[in-house]
C-alpha cells in the first residue's frame, strides 16, 4: 500500500523540476525508476524524489501509515453502511409485496381495490338482504292470519256439540285457557308491531331471530288448535320425552311445602335401555337430590331422599304403561314401593328424621345437579308419563290399588296433575292420552 501511495505521489509530481536527495537538481530529461518493496525491507532502488506538500515538506512514513489506516477505516464504514441500506431496501420491498398481494374489501388482491372502495366511501357492512317494507307487510299479514285463526278456533269451540255437554267448571276452565293464550298472542303481536319501525336497521341475524319467534308463535297456535278440543279434561294428557338429551323436560309450576311424609304416584311408559332415566327430581338450595326417582345404567330403580339411596324392586322398561307409587315418612325413614297397585318392596332408615325442604324446583324427565339446571343426558328419562300426583301423607295400600285400577280418581293434594300446572321445554310435548281403562290394556 505504501508503494502504491508513493507511485500516486510520483505521478502527481511528474513533469516538474525535482530536487535530488542532497539538494541537487536532476539532470534534464532524466527519470526515476522505483520498485515496490515490503515495509520491512531495506530500500535498494532509487530513492523517492521529494514531493512538494503543505509548506513544501515531504510527509514522514508514520504520517503515510496513519493516512492509509484512516482510508481503510473509512472504506469499512462505507461498506457497513451499504450493507445496512441493502437490508433496509429488502425489508421495504417485502412489505410492499405483502401490501400489494393482500385482498381488498372486494376480495381481490392488490391495494387498488380497497383504496378505490375507501375513496368512494362505500359502506363495507353491506346492504340488507331484503327490503324492510316487504318484511313489515309479511309480518302484518301473518299477524292478521293468527288473529283470524284464533277467532275461528273460538267459534269452532262454541259450535262443538260436545262443548254444551261439558260441566260448567270445565267449560269455564277451557274459556280461561283460551283467553290466556289469546292474551299471550296479542302481547307477542304488540311486541312485533313495536319492532316494525326498527326493521330498516336490522341485520340479517336479527331478522332471522324475529322470524324464529314468529314461527314458534305459529306452532303454539297450531298446538292450540289441535289441543283445545283434544284434552277432554284438565288431567287427560301425557308428557312425551322421546329423546335422551339434556334439554327435553317438563317443569311443575308449583313447589313443595315442608313435608314429613309423602306419596308420589304416576303412570310411566318406557322401553329405554340401559335404564329408563329420571322420571322426576326435586332440588332445593344446598341439596340437588332432595327427592329423586332414577334408573341409571344397569342399576335398579333408586329412590333418593336427601342424597340417601334405597333400591326399589320395580321393573317397568318393557314399553307398556305401568302405575308406580312410592311412599316415605321421616319417622324411621320408612318407604314403600308399588307397581300396578301391588306392593313390591318396603324398607326403612332412608334419611330418617329429615323433613323435605320447601321452595325447591320439581322437574319431569331430568336429574338436577343444581336447582333447575345442569342436566345430564345420560340420566334423562325417555318415554311418556301421565297422572303425576303428590300427597303430603302416606296413602293406604287400598287407596293406591284403587287409583291403579281406575276405580278412584284421587288428585294429589300438594301437586295435582292438571294441564295449567305443567310446562314443557326443549321439544317435549303434551298430548291427549287415552282413558285410564284403555291404559290398563297394557297391564
Amino acid at each position: 500500500m505504501l508503494a502504491l501511495l508513493a507511485g500516486l505521489l510520483f505521478s502527481l509530481a511528474s513533469g516538474a523540476s525535482w530536487r535530488g536527495v542532497r539538494g541537487q537538481e536532476s539532470p534534464p530529461g532524466s527519470r526515476f525508476v522505483c520498485t515496490s518493496l515490503p515495509l520491512d525491507a531495506a530500500p535498494s532502488g532509487c530513492p523517492l524524489p521529494p514531493v512538494p506538500m503543505q509548506g513544501g515538506v515531504l510527509p514522514s512514513e508514520e504520517e503515510l501509515k496513519a493516512t492509509v489506516l484512516q482510508l481503510r477505516e473509512t472504506i469499512l464504514q462505507q461498506k457497513e453502511t451499504i450493507g445496512n441500506q441493502r437490508e433496509t431496501i429488502r425489508e421495504l420491498t417485502g412489505k410492499l409485496s405483502r401490501c400489494e398481494s393482500s385482498p381488498g374489501p372486494d376480495g381481490k388482491p392488490g391495494t387498488g381495490g380497497w383504496r378505490k372502495e375507501l375513496g368512494k366511501g362505500k359502506d363495507t357492512m353491506g346492504d340488507l338482504p331484503r327490503d324492510p317494507t316487504q318484511v313489515i307487510d309479511q309480518l302484518s299479514r301473518t299477524m292478521q292470519t293468527l288473529k283470524d285463526r284464533l277467532e275461528n278456533l273460538e267459534h269452532q269451540l262454541r259450535a262443538n256439540v260436545s262443548y254444551a255437554a261439558l260441566p260448567n267448571e270445565l267449560r269455564e276452565m277451557l274459556q280461561r285457557r283460551l283467553g290466556d293464550l289469546e292474551r299471550q298472542l296479542l302481547s307477542k303481536v304488540a311486541e312485533l308491531e313495536d319492532e316494525k319501525s326498527l326493521l330498516h336497521n336490522e341485520t340479517s341475524a336479527h331478522r332471522q331471530k324475529t322470524e324464529t319467534a314468529l314461527s314458534a308463535l305459529l306452532e303454539r297456535v297450531s298446538e292450540l288448535e289441535k289441543g283445545s278440543s283434544a284434552f277432554k279434561s284438565p288431567d287427560e294428557f301425557k308428557v312425551s320425552l322421546p329423546l335422551r338429551t339434556n334439554y327435553l323436560y317438563g317443569k311443575i309450576k308449583k313447589t313443595l311445602p315442608e313435608l314429613y311424609a309423602f306419596t308420589v304416584c304416576l303412570w310411566l311408559k318406557s322401553s329405554a335401555s340401559p335404564g329408563i332415566g329420571t322420571p322426576f327430581s326435586y332440588a332445593v338450595p344446598g341439596q340437588a337430590n332432595e327427592i329423586v326417582l332414577i334408573e341409571w345404567g344397569n342399576n335398579p330403580i333408586e329412590l333418593l331422599i336427601n342424597d340417601k339411596v334405597a333400591q326399589l324392586p320395580l321393573f317397568i322398561s318393557d314399553g307398556k304403561w305401568h302405575h308406580i307409587c312410592v311412599t316415605w315418612t321421616t319417622r324411621d325413614g320408612m318407604w314403600e314401593a308399588f307397581q300396578d297397585g301391588e306392593k313390591l318392596g318396603t324398607g326403612e332408615n332412608l334419611a330418617p328424621w329429615h323433613p323435605i325442604k320447601p321452595g325447591g324446583v320439581l322437574i319431569l324427565g331430568q336429574e338436577q345437579d343444581t336447582v333447575g339446571g345442569r342436566f345430564d343426558a345420560t340420566q334423562a328419562f325417555v318415554g311418556e308419563m301421565s297422572q303425576f300426583n303428590i300427597w303430603d301423607r302416606v296413602l293406604k295400600a287400598e287407596d293406591i290399588m284403587n287409583i291403579a285400577n281406575c276405580s278412584t280418581n284421587m288428585p294429589g293434594n300438594i301437586i295435582p296433575w292438571v294441564d295449567n300446572n305443567v310446562d314443557v321445554f326443549g321439544g317435549a310435548t303434551k298430548w291427549p292420552v287415552e282413558t285410564c281403562e284403555e291404559r290398563l290394556l297394557d297391564l
